[in-house]
């Protein structure tokens, strides 16, 4: 692979691209990110260090670009928003976009997802958006699916009592598993569609499309959607062995995305 000299430091050609964008994260004051002294602090302190009120605030996992962070905050002004996502060229967007519209309202967090409970205290969320994520098929990486028991647990940590979880996705398998998931644990207010948009719930979405999800509906993929909360009187509960030791849990959850899934991944992937 040929090289291109970037300040005196040799780099791939992709990083043309890339260095300006982790330049501007740097510099940009609604990014979180390891090398800010933010990154150490913030926990606990979201309310009264970064958006300086005491809104509700609202996660969206595994973000991308943020079009769904940036679309909430523009639909809800009185609520806050946290785009996370490990990848900083596509929060970048996400970002920049923030930036230049005046929405002081969203924010951005660079890290992986399983770290939550290090930058976010008990209680300090009132809702989670996981939209679009990778459905780990595989069976062996069951446990890094968004919605594994696991995962469940943390969020329930995190969120306020009444806390709301939503899931949207294109991926039928995922959308299957995690719904036997959440038929063994205590959830409240469960909400699903197999058709988001032919059904009562399409309007709550304030026609908020990610890239993924334009690209989908796109080649006719119906998008799922679940919506629901977790009861707090069980916050000591192991989920994860709860659902294992189940006697009507079968793992038997080793499905595949489409191909046309497949390829709109790598797409995004080489694009970012």
């Amino acid at each position: 692979m040929g090289l291109v000299l970037w300040s005196h430091i040799l780099l791939p050609p992709l990083s043309r691209q890339k260095l300006p964008r982790f330049v501007a994260n740097q510099a940009a004051n609604n990014i979180i990110q390891d090398g800010k002294p933010e990154y150490l602090t913030i926990k606990g302190n979201w309310h009264k260090d970064f958006f300086r009120n005491q809104n509700p605030i609202v996660l969206e996992l595994a973000c991308g670009r943020g079009e769904y962070s940036v679309g909430l905050a523009e639909a809800y002004p009185d609520k806050n928003f946290i785009g996370i996502d490990i990848k900083g060229g596509r929060i970048w967007k996400g970002s920049q976009y923030a930036l230049a519209n005046g929405l002081h309202n969203v924010g951005f967090l660079r890290t992986f997802i399983q770290n939550l409970d290090v930058f976010f205290a008990p209680s300090e969320v009132s809702e989670i958006w996981i939209t679009f994520p990778d459905p780990r098929p595989k069976q062996r990486h069951a446990k890094r699916r968004l919605t594994h028991p696991r995962f469940l647990q943390m969020y329930q940590q995190l969120l306020v009592p009444e806390g709301v979880i939503h899931l949207k996705t294109d991926n039928t398998g995922l959308f299957d598993y995690t719904l036997d998931v959440l038929k063994l644990l205590p959830t409240a207010g469960l909400v699903s569609t197999f058709d988001l948009y032919h059904s009562a719930w399409q309007d709550d979405h304030k026609g908020i499309q990610t890239n993924f999800e334009q690209k989908f509906t796109a080649l006719g993929q119906r998008i799922k959607y679940l919506r629901f909360g977790i009861d707090a009187a069980v916050r000591n509960l192991d989920f994860d062995n709860a659902v294992s030791t189940s006697e009507a849990w079968q793992e038997t959850y080793d499905f595949a995305p489409t191909d046309a899934a497949k390829l709109l991944h790598l797409a995004d992937e080489s694009a970012d």
